[in-house]
């Protein structure tokens, strides 16, 4: 056999060896299924009824206030924590303020009767905030919706809701405030006025396996 012959059956048996690796690359069975997937984010909307709380005039030293209001959960998330926050401007009607009006207005309580189990009562039994003014509470961010376990709802079993705040619930809450008389000149204060700003900050869950 001549060279040239060989070398032609070479080259021949090299292309079929390639033609039939190439066939065997695509040479397989094969099935698709497609999958439909949905990633939907819930909603926390915290609501707070009445908006205004507290709307009083022609305060003098010694008054106190007491009120109620509602905080709901009406989002489709549970909120495992309503923050605080405070800020308050004074309307100085004279300009001769020498000293802040939010140290003389003081929060004798917040209660959050859901929390306490046996609604509102005289006592230290849930309070959120208990006995500060409004200057202190400035720099302070209680959970308006922790389970304040004290000694007389622990002695008593009135325990009431654990905290947080699930969706499609809400607690009641009651505050008082007091325009304190400290027993000196206070007469700076008259005419003036206080613009308090509560905001409550719900917070989200931890994330978990879902």
């Amino acid at each position: 056999m001549g060279m040239k012959k060989k070398l032609g059956l070479g080259i021949a048996s090299a292309a079929l060896g390639l033609s039939l690796v190439a066939g065997g690359t695509y040479a397989y069975f094969n099935d698709v299924e497609e999958t439909n997937n949905t990633f939907a984010a819930g909603t926390l909307d915290l609501s707070v009824d009445p908006t205004t709380i507290v709307d009083v005039g022609n305060l003098k030293p010694g008054d106190t206030i007491v009120r109620e209001f509602v905080l709901a959960n009406d989002g489709s998330l549970d909120i495992s924590s309503v923050e605080l926050l405070t800020d308050y401007i004074v309307n100085d009607a004279k300009g001769d303020n020498t000293d802040d009006f939010g140290k003389h207005i003081k929060v004798l309580f917040l209660e959050n009767a859901d929390k306490t189990g046996a609604g509102w009562v005289i006592g230290d039994y849930n309070d959120v905030i208990s006995e500060t003014t409004l200057y202190d509470l400035q720099h302070m961010t209680p959970d308006g919706v922790e389970n304040v376990q004290s000694w007389i709802t622990w002695f008593f079993g009135l325990n009431g809701e654990d905290s947080g705040l699930p969706a499609g619930t809400s607690d009641q809450m009651y505050v008082a405030f007091e325009f304190v008389d400290n027993g000196q000149d206070q007469n700076e204060f008259q005419g003036d006025a206080l613009e308090l700003t509560w905001t409550f900050d719900a917070k989200q869950t931890e994330g978990e396996l879902r």
